[in-house]
């Protein structure tokens, strides 16, 4: 099963089995996944090819595409570029220190992160270029974009390093929060410019790729409840965004959805996730820890509907495409649901690992990555 994220204070580690007691809010009630209800599959998903990475264990790995390859690693400190067509492996590299993160890459420059915050660089042919110490530890992805590697440590720096040497370029650095939870907070890129990210305490931002400045922060969500743990409630996960309409989602907090430019909130709900959202033009979709999934309207936060047949499948990140949306579970299921009702249309078994990272539509295919490294791409129809 995917872990619960873990909560990090300055000299407190609680662990995912607290959380999940404190999510559950039933003391040691067992979370029993909910068993799967037949499907008649209203469309297929066809494998193309499928390759192998190798295991990404208790981390939470994610493929990246660029260009005609797709980019991927494993806990061990396997790295491959892999065509994107037929799933060959172009090029294999061995890191020679275990993998907390990664990969981040931009076709020509391709980076992943060691678990002793070691960050390792290679050319478009698989070749080491540099390595240079953050000097922390990190479970962030990276981003590699307008030239520059973004590393997000644990520590709250955010470090911009020179793609082509590694020199850093700068340093933007978070206030320590007294509790925060230990798992990584996603990136998202725009345009090569900016990433918009997450905050402890509610609070997400956008920050200039090129130099680390600030654009704007924003609240989600505020702490309430009377313990550390009930007050927490960081922006873990990846925002989504559609068009100029930016979402986010904090844990234990509020999910909200406002303008790209400024950040401005148009409206906010009590929610909880550390999946985070995905988007369509009209609605926003999100997984709570019971792995109930919802539909919120973008313009107003209207609830539209909500699934509870994955109930505790431990549901891992969402794909709104088309008509449908996706997301994986922890026992291996691809499940499709319509869009504008939530009802299951389609589902299909990838492996028998966890799904935790969202699948990626690209050039008429959808990427699936699980825990276990298997990589597959499959052709709807």
């Amino acid at each position: 099963m995917k872990r619960l994220p873990k909560v990090l204070g300055t000299a407190l580690l609680i662990s995912s089995v607290t959380i999940a007691l404190v999510a559950c809010s039933g003391g040691s009630r067992v979370r029993k996944p909910a068993d799967l209800a037949p499907v008649s599959n209203q469309f297929d998903l066809q494998p193309v090819w499928s390759t192998s990475i190798g295991s990404s264990e208790t981390f939470n790995f994610h493929p990246v595409v660029a260009g005609d390859a797709v980019y991927a690693a494993s806990h061990r400190g396997n790295l491959a570029k892999i065509n994107l067509n037929n799933g060959e492996k172009v090029w294999e590299a061995s890191v020679p220190e275990r993998l907390s993160i990664g990969p981040g890459s931009d076709g020509r420059t391709t980076v992943a992160v060691s678990t002793k915050g070691t960050v390792y660089a290679y050319d478009d042919t698989g070749k080491q270029i540099w390595k240079v110490s953050v000097g922390s530890e990190v479970l962030s992805e990276p981003v590699v974009a307008g030239g520059i590697v973004v590393v997000r440590a644990l520590d709250n720096r955010f470090i911009g390093l020179d793609a082509q040497t590694g020199a850093r370029k700068w340093t933007y650095q978070r206030q320590q929060s007294a509790l925060s939870l230990r798992v990584g907070y996603g990136m998202l890129p725009i345009n090569n410019e900016v990433i918009v990210t997450g905050f402890a305490g509610g609070r997400f931002g956008m920050i200039v790729i090129a130099n680390g400045g600030l654009v704007w922060e924003t609240p989600v969500s505020f702490p309430k409840g009377f313990s550390e743990i009930e007050r927490l409630n960081d922006v873990t996960a990846k925002p989504s965004m559609e068009g100029d309409i930016i979402c986010a989602v904090s844990y234990q907090g509020r999910v909200g959805c406002g303008q790209a430019r400024t950040g401005n909130l148009l409206w906010f709900k009590d929610y909880s996730s550390y999946t985070g959202t995905s988007q369509s033009q009209e609605l926003v979709f999100s997984a709570n820890e019971k792995s109930y999934v919802t539909a919120f309207a973008v313009k107003d936060g209207t609830q539209v509907w909500e699934n509870t047949q994955l109930t505790y499948r431990d549901v891992g990140e969402s794909l709104a495409i088309g008509r449908v949306l996706l997301m994986g579970d922890a026992q291996g299921y691809i499940h499709a649901f319509s869009q504008s009702n939530g009802e299951m249309v389609a589902r299909i078994r990838h492996d028998s690992s966890p799904i935790s990272a969202a699948p990626i539509a690209v050039g008429g295919l959808i990427l699936v990555q699980s825990q276990g490294g298997k990589i597959a791409a499959y052709s709807p129809k």
